[in-house]
C-alpha cells in the first residue's frame, strides 16, 4: 500500500473560533518527548542521541535509568546491556554473562548490577536495531554510557546555549527487581534530581511502570526538593505490573485503564503513559481498529496522556499508513499521519524516536 501525505481520517484538531485548538486536557500544545533521545538517528541513550533530539526541537529528553553494582544511575533501557554496549567484545567480562529472571522473563546476558560504574565506563554504546537502522550502526563504539548526572549536565549546557528550558523525563526501570538486589532506585533518583541546579528549575516528569514506585515518590518529592510530575506507564494490557506480580497479585494494566482505576491513579500521579496500541488497537495484520476511550477517560479523571512510541519505519506503523518500500524503510509521511491521528484524540504528549518528524506533525495544527 502506497502512503500519501493525507493523514488518517479525523487527524486534524477541531476548529475553534479564531483558528485551530488543541484537544489536550488543558488546551496547551502537546509535548514532544524524545524517546531515548533521537534514537531513530543515533544510538539510544547516548549524548549524541540527546543532542540530536534537542537540536530537532524536543521539549523533553528521556533517560531510562538502571543502577550499577555500586549504585550509580546509568542511562540504559534494560538491565541487560548486551544489545546496546560492546560488553560481549570484552574478554575480561566473559565470566559475567549469566541468566536472570526479571519481572517473570528469563534473560541471558550481561547485567548492569554486576558492574561497577568504572567498569561500565570501559564499554562503548552500540545500536540496538542495526538491521532496521544500519545508519546508526556506523556510530558503534564512538560513545560511552552516560550517568544521570552527566545527562543533566549536558542538558543544562544545551539549555544555556540555546536559551530555552529543556525538560527531562527519566524512567525508573524495574524498581521492585532492583530493590530485591539491594539497589532501591527511588531515593537515588531523587538525590540526583534534587541536588542539581538545572533540575531544580527545569520541567521534570518521572515515569515508571510500577505504581508502588510512584506512590513512594509522591510522598518524597517535597522533602527531596524536587518539583516533578509523575507518570504511570502502562504496558501490554494483559500484563501485570512488576510490583503487583511480585506480591502475587493479578491486576493487569487493562484493569488499571478503567475509569475508576484512573481516578485512583490521579491520587498520586498527574499523567499516564499508555502504548499507542492502547489508544488505537491493531489486528493481527497490524491494521488500525476502532479507537478506545482511554484518552477521554483519563482526561475525565484529570490525567494527562503521554503515549509511546512513534517510530518512522514502516515496521512500526499501522498497516494503513505503510509505504511499499519494505518494513525497514523510513516513512516520514506515514509517521506524521500516525502522530496527527493521536493528536486528534486529545493526546497531551507523545514519545517519538525522531523528534524532527514529531515537530512536523505539530506544526500548523495549533
Amino acid at each position: 500500500m502506497t502512503t500519501g501525505r493525507k493523514a488518517w481520517a479525523g487527524a486534524e484538531p477541531a476548529a475553534a473560533e479564531g483558528g485551530a485548538r488543541w484537544r489536550t486536557l488543558d488546551g496547551s500544545r502537546p509535548l514532544l518527548l524524545a524517546h531515548r533521545g533521537a534514537s531513530a538517528l543515533r544510538p539510544e541513550h547516548t549524548l549524541a542521541a540527546y543532542a540530536k533530539a534537542i537540536a530537532d526541537g524536543a521539549d523533553y529528553i528521556e533517560p531510562d535509568l538502571v543502577p550499577t553494582k555500586d549504585g550509580a544511575l546509568i542511562a540504559r533501557h534494560d538491565p541487560d546491556i548486551s544489545q546496546t554496549t560492546d560488553v560481549s567484545a570484552h574478554p575480561e567480562f566473559t565470566s559475567r554473562r549469566r541468566t536472570m529472571v526479571i519481572d517473570g522473563e528469563t534473560i541471558t546476558g550481561w547485567f548492569s548490577p554486576d558492574f561497577t560504574l568504572a567498569e561500565i565506563k570501559t564499554l562503548r554504546a552500540r545500536e540496538r536495531l542495526p538491521k532496521v537502522r544500519p545508519q546508526n550502526a556506523r556510530y558503534d563504539g564512538q560513545f560511552d554510557i552516560p550517568t544521570l548526572q552527566e545527562v543533566i549536565d549536558f542538558v543544562a549546557a544545551e539549555s544555556a546555549t540555546r536559551g530555552r528550558l529543556i525538560g527531562v523525563i527519566p524512567e525508573i526501570k524495574h524498581p521492585t527487581f532492583f530493590a530485591g538486589l539491594g539497589l532501591p532506585m527511588e531515593d537515588r533518583v531523587l538525590a540526583v534530581l534534587g541536588t542539581h541546579a538545572y533540575t531544580r528549575k527545569a520541567p521534570l516528569e518521572i515515569q515508571c511502570f510500577e505504581q508502588g514506585c510512584l506512590q513512594s515518590l509522591h510522598g518524597k518529592l517535597a522533602a527531596a526538593g524536587v518539583k516533578a510530575r509523575l507518570m504511570f506507564l502502562m504496558g501490554n494490557p494483559g500484563g501485570v505490573p512488576g510490583d503487583i506480580a511480585a506480591r502475587g497479585g493479578r491486576t493487569t494494566y487493562a484493569d488499571l485503564m478503567n475509569p475508576e482505576a484512573l481516578r485512583e491513579i490521579r491520587r498520586y500521579a498527574e499523567a499516564i503513559g499508555p502504548a499507542n496500541t492502547s489508544l488505537i488497537p491493531r489486528d493481527a495484520a497490524g491494521r488500525w481498529l476502532e479507537p478506545t476511550t482511554l484518552v477521554r477517560d483519563a482526561h475525565a479523571a484529570g490525567l494527562l496522556v503521554h503515549s509511546y512510541t512513534c517510530r518512522p519505519e514502516n515496521l512500526f506503523l499501522p498497516a494503513q499508513l505503510r509505504s511499499d518500500a519494505g518494513p525497514d524503510a523510513r516513512n516520514e509521511a506515514g509517521s506524521v499521519a500516525e502522530i496527527r491521528r493521536y493528536l486528534a484524540m486529545g493526546l497531551d504528549g507523545f514519545f517519538t524516536d525522531d523528534p524532527a518528524i514529531g515537530l512536523r506533525a505539530l506544526e500548523g495544527l495549533g
